[in-house]
C-alpha cells in the first residue's frame, strides 16, 4: 500500500512532530539486562515506517532503542525524515551519559525529542530543576532537538519552569477518556506545553465494559472504522500527538484510517463527557494514587 503521509504539529519551539507514532514499549517492553536484539521488534518497526509512521518513540527503560537503531538502518527511510524520541528513567543522575548511551543504542547523532520519563526520581524541588538544566545543556549541545517530560503533573511543571530557561516542549502522559486529568490539560494550553498521548486507545483495550463502549460502537458504524480510530480522532481533536503501537501490521494500516475522517464538535464533547464516568489509570498507579484520589 501506498504510505499514508501523517500529518505534523508545530510545537512552541517550532519543533514540527508527527501527530501519531509508533511506540516501542508496552508489549515490547524487555526484562532488564536483556541486550538480545528481538527481530521481530524490528521488522515491525520497518513495517510501521514503510505504512507512514515517522515518528518513533522509545526509552531507555524499555530496552528497545537497539531494535530502533537497527529498524532506522535497514528501513531505507533517510534519517532526516525521521522523527525519533526517547527518554531517560534509571540514569536521570547524569543525563548527558544517559543520552550519549541512548543514541549509541540507537545509531544516532541525535534525537529528535528527548523526555525526562517521571519525576518520582526527585526527594526534593531541586534535583528536579538540577535535571531539567541537565536537558536544557543537552539541546544546546544539539543532541536532542526538543526536550520535554512525560508523566508530569501541575506540580512538577512548575517546580521546573520556576528556574527552566528553555521551557519543556511538551508531557507525554496517559490520556484518554477515562483520564482526562482534570486541569492538567488546560494549564498545558496556558503554559505552551504540548501534550503526547500514550495509551490513547486505553478504553478499548484495557478498560472495556466501561460507559462508553456503546458510543464507540455507534461511532464506530456511523464512520466505517474501528473503535479505535474513534478514540484516536478523540486525541487528535483535543490537541495531542498520540503514540498508539501494535505488533500487526492489519491494526497499524487501520488506525491511518483516522485522517478519512472526523468526529463533530458535539460527538467529542460526548465521549468526553460519558468518559469522565469512569476513572481507569492504566500505568503508574501506584505513584498516582494520591493525585487520583483528589
Amino acid at each position: 500500500m501506498v504510505p499514508t503521509s501523517i500529518p505534523t504539529t508545530q510545537l512552541k519551539d517550532g519543533t514540527s512532530i508527527p501527530v501519531i507514532g509508533y511506540g516501542t514499549g508496552t508489549a515490547w517492553f524487555k526484562k532488564k539486562g536483556d541486550t538480545s536484539i528481538n527481530r521481530d521488534l524490528v521488522e515491525s518497526i520497518k513495517t510501521a515506517i514503510r505504512l507512514g509512521y515517522h515518528h518513533l518513540d522509545s526509552a531507555e527503560v524499555y530496552g528497545t532503542e537497539r531494535e530502533l537503531g537497527v529498524a532506522i538502518k535497514e528501513c531505507g527511510v533517510p534519517r532526516e525524515q525521521l522523527f525519533v524520541t526517547t527518554k531517560v528513567n534509571q540514569n536521570i543522575a547524569n543525563v548527558p551519559k544517559a543520552l550519549e548511551d541512548s543514541l549509541e543504542k540507537l545509531q544516532l547523532s541525535y534525537v529528535d525529542l528527548y523526555l525526562i520519563h517521571q519525576p518520582f526520581f526527585a526527594e526534593s524541588p531541586t534535583e528536579l530543576q538540577d535535571a531539567w538544566a541537565a536537558m536544557e545543556k543537552v539541546k544546546e549541545a544539539g543532541k536532542a532537538r526538543a526536550i520535554g517530560v512525560s508523566n508530569f503533573l501541575e506540580s512538577h511543571l512548575e517546580t521546573i519552569l520556576d528556574s527552566a530557561r528553555i521551557p519543556p516542549a511538551i508531557n507525554q502522559i496517559e490520556y484518554h477518556p477515562y483520564l482526562q486529568h482534570g486541569s492538567l490539560v488546560p494549564y498545558h494550553e496556558r503554559k505552551g506545553i504540548a501534550v503526547a498521548s500514550y495509551g490513547p486507545l486505553t478504553p478499548v483495550t484495557r478498560a472495556k465494559g466501561g460507559p462508553l463502549d456503546p458510543l464507540l460502537s455507534e461511532l464506530a458504524g456511523k464512520y466505517g472504522v474501528g473503535e479505535g480510530e474513534i478514540l484516536l480522532r478523540w486525541s487528535l481533536y483535543r490537541g495531542a500527538v498520540a503514540i498508539t503501537t501494535s505488533g500487526k501490521e492489519s491494526r497499524l494500516s487501520t488506525y491511518l484510517n483516522v485522517f478519512k475522517f472526523q468526529l463533530t464538535h458535539e460527538e467529542v464533547l460526548k465521549i468526553s463527557r460519558i468518559g469522565d464516568q469512569k476513572h481507569y489509570r492504566g500505568f503508574w498507579s501506584d505513584k498516582f494514587a494520591a493525585d487520583d484520589r483528589s
